[in-house]
């Protein structure tokens, strides 16, 4: 089963900004190209850091008033995500404003990854890089929500040809597959309730599958079965299956 890679959904065409970028400069990139956010390179076209309009929005953050501590006093009483967001509200430069280290990706890496890692690091965008950690393009949130966009006759026809046939061998008439926006139904019974949870759960990995309803029944409730008993199964299966 093959997953859609960063490669096919990326922007090549990636605005920049080096270390050395002034902030008036940065902002004035964001606005321009209408993105929200963007990577920080060094002379090598190495990512170092990520600036996004929250870091630009750091600089609305004041200082310390004529009645409170010095500067220096204040500070040291920040924790240190305090100091650092401090420190974005004096920045002039892209070094000083980005974010570090950059989180990133490969364009090899499929769709599925990628989503997984916005999500657990909570960002808008990754940079793609290559195998020296040079920039050559740029995944968005919303580049990800394209493969949603699969046909569902296209989705349709992977779940029978890789979870079905390619894996379980079954006979293309043993589960009913149909797909409607995205939403998967499977309804047939088959031999082994792990064959059922094997079908769902490669179904729910498919690229543009929005949801599974599980219709499947079973004869053999294989999960009760003890260990030495599963090995006999197993024997007997590739032996039938080698036939």
């Amino acid at each position: 089963m093959q997953h859609d890679k960063i490669g096919s959904v990326m922007t090549a065409e990636v605005v920049r900004a080096e270390y050395g970028t002034p902030f008036k400069e940065i902002a004035r990139m964001l606005l321009d190209h209408r993105i929200s956010g963007l990577p920080v390179v060094d002379e090598e076209d190495r990512v170092i850091g990520v600036i996004s309009e929250t870091d630009l929005m750091s600089r609305q953050v004041q200082a310390p008033g004529a009645h409170e501590p010095p500067r220096r006093q204040w500070l040291s009483g920040l924790s240190a995500s305090g100091r650092r967001r401090a420190a974005k509200a004096s920045a002039r430069t892209a070094g000083q404003l980005m974010t570090e280290p950059p989180v990133t990706v490969h364009a090899d890496d499929t769709i599925v990854e990628a989503a997984r890692t916005m999500a657990r690091r909570q960002v808008e965008r990754l940079p793609v890089v290559d195998e020296e950690d040079r920039l050559v393009g740029i995944v968005t949130r919303r580049d990800l929500l394209r493969v949603f966009l699969r046909p569902d006759a296209e989705i349709r026809e992977e779940v029978v040809r890789e979870v079905l046939g390619n894996t379980l061998w079954l006979a293309p008439d043993t589960v009913s597959v149909s797909v409607t926006e995205g939403v998967i139904t499977l309804e047939g019974h088959l031999e082994r309730r792990t064959d059922t949870e094997i079908a769902v759960s490669m179904t729910r990995q498919i690229d543009g599958v929005v949801d599974v309803v599980d219709k499947l029944t079973f004869r053999l409730d294989d999960a009760r079965i003890q260990p030495e008993d599963q090995a006999l199964h197993g024997v007997a299966d590739n032996w039938l299956r080698g036939r």
